[in-house]
């Protein structure tokens, strides 16, 4: 058994220490690691480098398709532990890509770390196996909504909107585009019975620019909904870029 990663602009797995740039951990220094392939196809995804390769026709507003081979490496799981226990932090936020398409070899993978706490990021729509389950702390789901051109039946299943709902660790973020999205948000978590203290919304954009307009509304809109907003940290810091 093996990982397969995405590579960092160096073509090395990117593996990294940074601060969480989204969600209930922002600002906090973890270690990432970032796993290749996805099951859906976020038409404004900015990690296409995970998914999108030559050949995949699945549609992505920078209409841009990666070579696999330098876009994609495969690890053992012991390897890819030692090299997240050798940045010596303390959390490890795992990401994508689609980490849970690869739920078995995480639960190795994390035998090599025992200690290490852990979160997933994850589109919500694939159960963790068991046995990764009982190691993981947080869940930061990601629900696409119809603005990411993803078919409502691959990306919003009842089933797991109601599973990570019922679980006290996942934390729901939807990525919001325009003041309309909040209408379909509202739906979602009123329909599933979601926690609005578990609910983030987040503007989608991968400069500092455009997130700071879409805060504007949505800051306001975050307030009169009761749910949370949550920022890009690592966009103003290092920019749309690999490995931060």
């Amino acid at each position: 058994m093996s990982l397969t990663l995405a590579t960092d602009d160096t073509g090395g797995p990117e593996i990294f220490a940074s601060l969480q740039g989204e969600g209930p951990s922002v600002g906090r220094p973890v270690a990432f690691v970032r796993l290749s392939r996805c099951n859906l196809a976020c038409q404004w995804c900015d990690t296409a480098y995970t998914w999108r390769f030559e050949g995949d026709n699945r549609p992505h507003r920078d209409r841009v398709a990666f070579e696999r081979k330098a876009n994609q490496v495969t690890l053992d799981e012991a390897e890819v532990a030692e090299r997240i226990a050798a940045l010596g932090q303390d959390r490890l936020v795992i990401t994508g890509g689609e980490p849970l398409l690869q739920g078995s070899a995480l639960a190795k993978m994390l035998e090599y770390l025992p200690d290490i706490q852990v979160e997933i990021e994850t589109n919500g729509t694939v159960k963790p196996p068991a046995r990764l389950d009982v190691r993981v702390d947080q869940y930061n789901v990601s629900p696409k909504l119809a603005h990411s051109g993803n078919p409502a039946e691959l990306a919003l299943i009842p089933e797991m909107l109601n599973f990570w709902a019922d679980d006290p660790r996942a934390f729901l973020k939807f990525v919001v585009a325009e003041p309309t999205d909040l209408d379909e948000v509202m739906a979602l978590i009123e329909r599933h019975r979601h926690p609005r203290a578990r609910v983030y919304v987040m503007p989608e954009g991968t400069d500092s620019k455009t997130l700071r307009e879409r805060e504007k509304w949505l800051s306001a809109a975050a307030l009169e909904c009761g749910l949370r907003m949550t920022d890009r940290l690592h966009i103003h810091l290092y920019g749309d870029t690999r490995g931060t």
